[in-house]
């Protein structure tokens, strides 16, 4: 447990202040000794890979995103320029070195999963909390309906266009994963109170805007951190987990919101948006580890240059960057996605998929106040239940996704040698033809009866 707080930006922080006694890593121990062909001392396995960026290329181990597939430690690999010659590679300790996040614990694994999952929650029920709050901000402010939607369409726009910005930089071995987490969600919390007090109609789409932007790193960067410290044969049943709770929070909102605003106001939407994110902000400050390998190794590199003095003691994805200008690193982290996304015909039509499936799904927070509120008679606080039938979609989708891979996906997939990304796809080629047939449920049924509106949403 020290060993997460030392490493969350809690631990980060008061070790910048000179608590490093608090929690040490291994190369501050005293009794810690260094040889770059041996593990340290109070370990002894040697390490599986040379140390050396010569030796390293005559046997080169695979590299991190080689072997992130097969759920075992990643090793790095170097250059091979000349001007490398004596750089001494900073890698792993051991095949079971513990700083190494796919030798986590199933306790700690399990604890990080479940932490990104309620910040990703906190973040994503802010989207339709909003809804609840229409009706009040039409009359208070004397807006449009269609003006008023913007409160929620913007929040999905800066959650959409913030991925854009914060998953390259994720990517980049100096930043790492938990600085865009931190600072971005303490932003986030900030807004959060500005929105629950302005008083001003452009003042609150502004505040939409941002939070949404600000709120985005859960959505762009948790999946690359689960692949951070689980394997690939574990990662369709954790992003299956993550991605329902993703979906549900906003099925949540109305819910959550809907008795509180009919009782309190509009602004407690808000305020209930910092009470979920607030608390979550705390655990994320005490208990989130920094989990990229690059990062993690950049990190022992340098501690391990100020207890040797040797300067040549380089971690892989140092010795790589060394080779680039800052120019080619800032375009291979922000430009290089877009160029992929734009001229990969199969990344682009994702892309665009994406983006209509959620356009469609955020659509019913807006019409089903117009179906349920003027033809069937609810009020908001029951308005908020018929999203509740989101939950019942949900367990069935998961349940056949996870089944799927379980019994068909994966033991098909061992027999391939290598398994293109489309053997993933599957299921979901089939779950598509349920948005139309969800959509047309929806529309047909709305003189029928709730019971059947509902299941529109549910297929969808």
């Amino acid at each position: 447990m020290l060993g997460v707080i030392r490493d969350a930006a809690l631990g980060q922080w008061l070790r910048l202040l000179g608590a490093k006694s608090l929690a040490r890593y291994p190369e501050e121990l005293p009794d810690f000794t260094y040889s770059p062909h041996e593990p340290p001392s109070s370990t002894n396995k040697k390490p599986d890979t040379p140390t050396t960026v010569n030796e390293m290329e005559k046997g080169r181990s695979p590299t991190a995103n080689e072997k992130k597939d097969e759920d075992t430690p990643a090793e790095s690999s170097g250059g091979d320029d000349d001007s490398e010659k004596g750089i001494t590679l900073v890698t792993w300790y051991s095949d079971d070195d513990p700083d190494n996040p796919h030798n986590w614990s199933f306790t700690k694994k399990m604890w990080l999963s479940m932490l990104l999952l309620v910040y990703t929650v906190s973040v994503y029920i802010g989207s339709s909390l909003y809804t609840a709050s229409e009706t009040d901000i039409i009359s208070i402010f004397g807006v449009s309906n269609t003006l008023a939607a913007l409160g929620l369409s913007l929040y999905i726009l800066g959650y959409g266009i913030g991925p854009l910005l914060f998953a390259p930089l994720s990517e980049i071995p100096f930043i790492g994963r938990n600085p865009l987490y931190i600072y971005t969600y303490i932003i986030f919390v900030a807004l959060a109170v500005a929105a629950a007090l302005v008083d001003n109609f452009a003042g609150l789409l502004v505040l939409r805007f941002l939070l949404g932007f600000f709120g985005s790193p859960c959505l762009a960067n948790a999946g690359a951190s689960f692949g951070d410290f689980f394997g690939g044969g574990q990662m369709p049943y954790v992003i299956a987990l993550w991605g329902g709770g993703a979906t549900l929070s906003p099925a949540l909102g109305p819910l959550v919101g809907g008795f509180a605003v009919q009782a309190e106001g509009w602004r407690w939407s808000s305020w209930e948006l910092l009470w979920f994110s607030g608390p979550m902000l705390l655990v994320v400050l005490i208990g989130l580890p920094e989990t990229s390998a690059d990062h993690i190794l950049l990190c022992r590199a340098k501690r391990l240059r100020e207890l040797t003095g040797r300067s040549n003691l380089k971690s892989a994805s140092e010795i790589k960057q060394a080779q680039l200008s800052p120019r080619q690193v800032a375009f291979d982290a922000l430009i290089k996605p877009f160029e992929i996304n734009i001229l990969d015909p199969a990344m682009l039509f994702t892309t665009l998929y994406a983006a209509l499936t959620y356009g469609l799904y955020y659509s019913f927070f807006e019409s089903f106040p117009l179906v349920y509120q003027n033809i069937y008679g609810f009020n908001l606080g029951e308005l908020g239940l018929s999203f509740v039938s989101v939950l019942s979609g949900l367990f069935v989708s998961i349940a056949l996704y996870c089944s799927y891979f379980y019994y068909i996906g994966h033991p098909k997939m061992a027999k391939m040698e290598t398994v293109p990304p489309e053997a993933r796809l599957w299921p979901g080629l089939i779950a598509s033809f349920l948005i139309p047939i969800g959509l047309f449920i929806f529309g047909r049924s709305t003189p029928i009866s709730p019971l059947f509106t509902t299941t529109g949403l549910l297929c969808n």
